[in-house]
Order: structure tokens, then sequence, then C-alpha cells
């Protein structure tokens, strides 16, 4: 239906990508991986055989010894140790009031694990935890391509922008994911982690990310919510004769 709409052809603007969802993705699909969540991260055996098929990565490759076959750590997963290291100073984090919820309540230090994150629990983490958790732990290469990632978040979720600065971080965000992509297995980049790319465009197309984001909709009651969709349909409805 919507290619029938009058303005359709000379919208810039047609999706309005939700950064929201966009951000939890990347860092949940960042911390999983370098953590080595069982069962959610993107280093998985899968990953391993694309590795073989589509990258010159031999360190990376499953290794056969007879009836086994073994898994090379690879070197942006976290040894054990610094697993915990990192699980027990997540328990230990204290923010002001209002800035982020308690995400100590969220760390479980016995079995490592991590669980009921938020969308605003990880866009505080995307943008502020990620470089300080992983700084001694990663190498530097990954560790800056990371920190790399984390700027651009910050800085395209900014209250004030320049033409001169978006240009600049739709410049950066290509090589930033290049980085990444030489880093982490070809599974790791599921639709979410190329929308980034995009989202330079949109901000001087649609203005400043807090105008259009799903933050103010999920803290609406959900009567409310239902009630502005409702108004925006009829709206629609009456104005282009649906």
């Amino acid at each position: 239906m919507f290619w029938k709409l009058p303005y359709w052809k000379t919208n810039l603007l047609r999706h309005n990508l939700d950064i929201m969802h966009i951000e939890k993705n990347v860092f949940e699909n960042i911390f999983n991986t370098v953590i080595d969540v069982k069962g959610k991260t993107k280093n998985n055996i899968k990953a391993r055989l694309d590795v073989a098929l589509f990258c010159n990565s031999k360190n990376m490759e499953l290794v056969c010894d007879g009836s086994r076959v073994a898994k090379p750590r690879a070197s942006f997963v976290l040894e054990k140790n610094a697993q915990l290291l990192v699980y027990k100073w997540l328990k230990s984090l204290r923010f002001p009031d209002g800035h982020a919820s308690n995400i100590s309540r969220l760390v479980n230090t016995e079995e490592c694990w991590l669980y009921g994150m938020k969308s605003h629990d990880c866009h505080v983490f995307m943008q502020i935890l990620i470089p300080l958790a992983f700084h001694d732990l990663l190498t530097k290469g990954i560790w800056d391509a990371l920190t790399e990632i984390t700027h651009f978040f910050k800085d395209i979720c900014s209250s004030k922008l320049n033409v001169d600065h978006i240009e600049r971080l739709e410049k950066n965000i290509v090589e930033t994911l290049c980085k990444l992509e030489m880093i982490f297995p070809p599974s790791f980049f599921d639709s979410m982690e190329h929308l980034p790319v995009h989202l330079p465009f949109e901000v001087k197309v649609g203005g400043l990310v807090q105008y259009r984001w799903m933050y103010p909709c999920e803290r609406l009651d959900i009567t409310v919510a239902m009630t502005i969709i409702i108004k925006c349909f009829y709206f629609y409805f009456n104005v282009f004769n649906w």
C-alpha cells in the first residue's frame, strides 16, 4: 500500500531505522561473542565452518585430530578467568540516579551469566562500558575496533550534530565495520550489523535520533500507545482516502 502514497517517490526517509533496536542487537552480538556465552555466541561450530569457506584465517579453522574436532580459541574471545573478571566488575558497578538501571542485579557471577538486559541497559553498556570492560583484556587492534563502534553510537545519539560531523561519521562507520569483519566470523554480521551504515544519512534527512527512536513509545502505557497508533491510521485513511 505504501507504493500508492502520493509522496512515496520523493520521500527520502522511507523506513526510519530505529537506532534503539540496532544498538541493542550490536551490543548483544559483541558481548555474547567476546564473553563466549553458550547458545548466544556467534563464534560457534557453524561459524568456524564458514571461516574455512570464506575467510583467510587458518588459526580459526577447526582442527581434526582423528575422531575429535577441536575449536581453537579465537583472539576476540576472553579466557575463563578474564570472563569472570568482567562479571565481577559489572557486579560492583554503581550509577548515579537516573543514569542507568541497576545493572549489577542482572549479573550472576557464579554461573557467569548476564540476564534481563533491557534496551536502555544495552544503550549504556554499548556507549560507555564496553571500552572500559575490555580495555586490558583484548589486544589493541580488537579493542580499538570495538571502541570505534561505541564512539559511533555515542556520536550519532548526540543532541547536537553539524553536517561535517555527520559526513565524518558516514565515512568512519564503513571503515569500522570493515575492521570488525576482519576480526569476527561471517555469522557475526546479520542484517542489524550493517544498518549503522545508513544511520548518518537518516540523521541528515530526518533530524536527530532522539525524536525518532522507540524509547518514548516503550515507556508509554500500552493503552496510550494503541490510541496513538489508531489515531495515526485514522489520519492517513482520511487524508489519502485509503
